[in-house]
């Protein structure tokens, strides 16, 4: 066994091997910060023999002696230094004045659903935190289609009615877009007098003028956008509500950043994924956490299958099945276009032969994060009317699609994806009443990405 380390240039592996070995040799290490009390109610190796044991082990088994002791040593240390900074900080005083708003009452009566019990105990919890004391920083975790958007937005319109400004950040200008078309339909809809902005990158250097103009002067009451939200051009007249959607998306830079466009406004955070930067931000930003446990009434649980490659044909054949029935499906492809480094199916190529496969009487198209912005909302307008059937893509639909009629998700090459991916993926299907399915092709004979795709 031999150490590798990370290098700069001027170094070898050698070098660093020789120096450190001397390094252990002639330092005296210490003891470690864990008592021997811990020491033996643990088994953990001494602190010297877990440093040599970490970088000069003689067998696997001391290497991996070497690294329980050294990581229980790191996290005990994280987690005492988060204890002392949440005792130290001090929550922000909440200076904004809510009064309850029939409106919104209305709203809830007139939803052709209703809301499901998670998402009222979640509504109450953010209604409570926006008239109470303390400025609100709250996390709303929920499974994908668990409705967290209805509630985002039932927070957005207590800050709108009560005159004040509510900011919407989604990661991708589809999904950005997405918000902005269906909350102008609902307020639309339902008669509610308040303006909504969209500011995104792509917009014209006059277009972006014209919408700041527009918020910094009040004309807005909700803004929705992409990162564009936090440019230093933009300048909000009274911003109380921040809503972050799908924030394993954002740093918690660009979070912060977003909430020093107001004074101190309320954070409301939504994420569908579970993972470790989710906790971080738990554990450093002082979140308090909301779950949404259950899906809507109407939804069916997706059905799921791991096939090998022999499969792609009836797979084609079943989505044949269900598009004449009516229905849509996603393929999802992890690259754009061939690459000779990597065997891996790519979009263009693919929906190529797709479309060969399905006939002339089904519409496939692609989507990649490669085309230009008004080239994709013409995709994805299209894939909404059901004038496309078939839309091979890459990662670019992972967050917040919305397309109700869509029922079979076929990921190509499944084990390139993190867990965290498959599973944003698989909740762009599943979202109407009808039955869903995931097909997850696993392109190669690892066992441990087998493993892994069983876990989904």
């Amino acid at each position: 066994l031999w150490p590798v380390y990370p290098l700069t240039s001027g170094l070898t592996n050698n070098m660093v091997t020789k120096a450190v070995k001397q390094a252990l040799e002639v330092c005296d290490v210490g003891i470690g910060i864990l008592s021997d009390r811990f020491v033996e109610a643990y088994r953990f190796v001494s602190y010297k023999d877990a440093l040599c044991g970490i970088h000069f082990p003689e067998t696997k088994d001391e290497y991996i002696r070497a690294r329980e002791r050294l990581v229980f040593e790191e996290f005990l240390l994280f987690i005492l230094s988060l204890r002392m900074t949440k005792v130290k900080k001090e929550r922000v005083k909440n200076h904004y004045c809510f009064r309850e708003q029939p409106e919104i009452e209305e709203f809830l009566l007139r939803l052709p659903f209703e809301l499901t019990n998670g998402q009222k105990e979640v509504w109450r919890e953010i209604r409570q935190d926006m008239t109470g004391v303390h400025v609100m920083s709250r996390l709303v975790q929920g499974d994908v289609g668990s409705g967290k958007t209805i509630v985002a937005l039932l927070a957005m319109l207590y800050a709108g009615l009560n005159g004040f400004q509510a900011a919407l950040m989604a990661p991708t200008e589809v999904l950005a877009r997405q918000h902005y078309e269906n909350i102008t339909h609902m307020l639309l809809e339902y008669g509610i007098s308040l303006r909504t902005e969209l500011l995104t990158g792509s917009m014209t250097a006059k277009e972006k003028r014209e919408a700041y103009a527009r918020i910094a002067a009040g004309e807005a009451d909700f803004i929705i956008g992409t990162h564009a939200l936090i440019q230093e051009k933009v300048e909000y007249k009274n911003l109380a509500l921040v809503v972050t959607d799908e924030q394993h998306r954002f740093g918690v830079r660009q979070r912060e950043m977003l909430a020093a466009k107001g004074l101190y406004p309320h954070i409301l955070v939504m994420s569908a994924t579970p993972i470790p930067r989710t906790l971080a931000i738990i554990l450093y930003g002082d979140l308090d956490i909301s779950v949404i446990k259950e899906l809507p009434k109407n939804r069916l649980p997706i059905k799921n299958c791991v096939v090998d490659t022999s499969y792609r044909t009836t797979a084609y054949h079943f989505m044949k099945k269900q598009i004449a029935q009516g229905r849509q499906c996603y393929v999802i492809c992890p690259m754009v276009e061939e690459n000779e480094t990597t065997e891996a199916e790519n979009v263009i190529d693919y929906t190529e032969q797709l479309q060969a496969e399905m006939g002339d009487s089904i519409s496939v198209q692609y989507l990649h994060g490669r085309m230009k912005q008004n080239e994709k909302d013409r995709i994805m307008e299209a894939f909404g009317k059901n004038e496309i059937q078939v839309l091979v893509s890459t990662t670019v639909i992972e967050v917040g699609i919305d397309v109700p009629n869509a029922t079979v998700m076929m990921i190509e090459n499944a084990e390139r994806f993190g867990l965290a991916q498959l599973h944003q993926l698989r909740g762009r299907v599943g979202r109407g009443k009808d039955q869903s399915y995931c097909i997850m092709v696993n392109c190669t004979r690892d066992q441990g990405a087998g493993e892994r795709l069983d876990i989904l």
